[in-house]
Parts: C-alpha cells; structure tokens; sequence
C-alpha cells in the first residue's frame, strides 16, 4: 500500500493551560514546560511538514495562547506557507494579540465551548470567569473577521445544552461548529463515570444533530462526532492511522495519534532527532497500524475495514489492553455487547470530576 502525504499536522504547542477540562484528551504524564519545543525548533518543524505535503496546521495544546512566542510561531508557519487554525479557550487572548496574529497571518480559529451558561461552562472548565472571557474573546474574533469553529465538547452533564450551542455558533457568526461527544482518551479516561452520557442522550443528541443539518444548510456546516461506546460501528479515527495525518507533542515526539503514547509497544521518534519525513515514512511507530496488514478477524475480511481501519487502537487498548483487536465499538467485536453494557453501568454513576492538574514546570530526572 502506497503511502500518501499527510494533509494535515497537530502541533501541540504545549500542555500548559488555565482550564483543567476534565474530558482532557492530553495524556497523564504530560511535557513539562522545561521540555518543550523551542521557537526555533518549532519553525523548523514546519518547513519540514511544508516540504512533506502537509497543507493545514493546527495550532493547538494544552492552550497554544500560553506560549509566548505564540505570534512568531504562527508567522514561521506562514512564512513555510501553510494553513493555520489555532485552536484554543480564547484564555490568554487579548484584542490586541489577536490583531497581532491577525497581522501574522493567521487564517482560522477554533473556539472551545465548556457549556453554554456561566455556570456549566465554569464548572467544567475548572475556571471562574472563563465563559464570560470566552464570550468576550468571541466578540473580538468576530470584528476581526477570522473565520470561526466553535468546538462544543458534549457529555453526559452539558448534552441538554446542544440546542442553545448551535445558536451562540450562530450569534458568533462561526461558519462551522463540531459536535463533538467526549473520547475518553488521556486524561478523560479517568472521568467517564462522570462524563458519560446516557443511550438516550446519544440518541437524542443524532436526532438534534441531524435536524439542525437540514434546518441550516448553508448557514452552518455541523460536524458530529457520536458517542463512541453507544454507537455500532467504530469511526475512522484519525482517516486511518498514518495515511492523512501526524501530531507532534510539546516534547518534539512525533504521533500517529492524539493518544498513540498510550499504546506501550509503540516507540515514538522525535523531531530532535529525525527529519518529519523520515518519521512519517519509515517511523515504526506509523508502520505499527498503517494499512490493513495488520488486521485479525473479523476485520481482515471485513467490507468496511477501508472504511474504519478497523476503528480506534487508542480505543482497543484502553478497553480490552490489546491494540490489536478489533475496535469493541464495532457490532461485528465479540466484547461490543459488554462494552454497552460498561457504558450503560458509566453513565448511572455519579462520580465527581477529576480535574486535570497541571504539567510540571520542570522535566522530573531520570530515574
């Protein structure tokens, strides 16, 4: 199988950040501060991702605005003539700093939304003030005229709340708005006895979402990403692992995926190290799950594995500890009826909010 170019690069900026988002994707043991690619670096990276075909970069973290530098970074990006969205909690942004990145040359930003009153959105985000300042931040996006996202993560305490978030994408002029259930990977993982939703919510959340798409063609474009362990087939994570995408950590590790770190067997190369290239092509960590090779049954005679590549191995691991089975969000996995089963026995608890912590401000020696 011939390997593509990838289309689009995550650069996680950082894991510093003001929220402590208990649906968190970042992993556990985050970079520290001390570890972090520095400008430069960061500047290289993209010519690199440029020179391999990567056309959008995706400015993200932790909160990317908690990086100083984060104005030259995006004019480095510019200058390597990518695309740029920066996808951030509007914390740590001013007018005038976004007139700076504007001058940049920033294309795109994507806002997050915790919840859509005060309270939810405070409470979720673990920051008191944070929804009026997210509000605030939106207002100044919308005079400067970037071309808007807003990503509103859903789960089992804010999916009553998926109706009024359509409306402010629509009173913040946003053109698009992902729907997006929470995946518990990293650190969301230690909350879906807190987090997740109910079968009805998912059903009912499908049924908004699908009306919504109808009622606002050409107002607003919806992207849905359903609630994985209430659904029956897995998605396509990531458009198939090594095929359209990479990330690379605050710590210069480059990724397959948001969560490869927690596959143990993988071993992941670093930009310190190694041209993006030469990762993306020949990294063992992207030949681990590239294709359909690597596929047990029922997948490898399956008809939809160009379809899902065989769903998420982020996913397979965390729940059945093998990265190699079949997604058990698929109904053809022998574990998918005791996955719904798990999920019914998450979502009728009530367990509090584990708050994601911060990363260390300096890396821990070796031990």
């Amino acid at each position: 199988m011939t390997t593509p170019p990838p289309i689009a690069m995550l650069a996680e900026l950082t894991h510093r950040c003001p929220l402590s988002c208990p649906y968190c994707s970042n992993p556990a043991q985050m970079a520290s501060v001390d570890a972090e690619l520095q400008t430069d670096e960061w500047a290289r990276v993209f010519n690199e991702a440029a020179e391999l075909g990567v056309l959008q970069l995706h400015l993200s973290g932790g909160e990317p605005a908690s990086r100083r530098d984060l104005v030259e970074l995006v004019r480095a990006a510019r200058d390597a003539g990518l695309y740029t969205n920066l996808i951030t909690s509007g914390i740590g942004l001013t007018e005038k700093r976004l007139h700076a990145l504007d001058a940049a040359g920033l294309d795109h930003i994507q806002l997050s939304l915790q919840g859509t009153t005060p309270e939810m959105a405070d409470e979720i985000g673990g920051y008191k003030g944070g929804f009026d300042r997210k509000m605030m931040v939106a207002g100044w996006i919308k005079e400067i005229g970037f071309p808007l996202t807003l990503n509103a993560v859903l789960h089992r305490k804010n999916l009553h709340q998926l109706p009024r978030a359509l409306e402010i994408a629509q009173e913040m002029g946003a053109r698009r708005i992902e729907v997006a259930t929470v995946q518990f990977h990293g650190w969301a993982l230690q909350n879906r006895d807190a987090l997740m939703p109910t079968r009805e919510q998912a059903i009912e959340a499908t049924r908004i979402v699908t009306e919504a798409r109808t009622a606002l063609k050409g107002t607003l474009v919806i992207d849905y990403v359903p609630a994985d362990y209430h659904s029956d087939y897995p998605k396509r994570c990531m458009g198939g692992w090594g095929q359209v995408g990479l990330n690379v950590a605050p710590d210069g590790e480059v990724l397959p995926c948001h969560a490869a770190q927690s596959i143990p067997h993988l071993t992941f190369d670093n930009v310190r190290d190694k041209a993006l290239k030469d990762i993306w092509y020949a990294g063992a960590a992207f030949d681990a799950y590239r294709g359909t090779d690597w596929m047990p049954e029922p997948c490898a005679s399956c008809d939809r594995k160009l379809k899902d590549f065989g769903g998420c191995r982020c996913q397979a691991m965390a729940l059945l500890g093998d990265p190699n089975a079949t997604d058990p969000v698929c109904v053809k996995s022998p574990h998918h009826i005791d996955l719904q089963a798990r999920a019914d026995a998450h979502a009728r608890s009530d367990a509090p909010l584990v708050y994601r912590p911060q990363p260390p401000k300096v890396a821990e020696p070796a031990q």
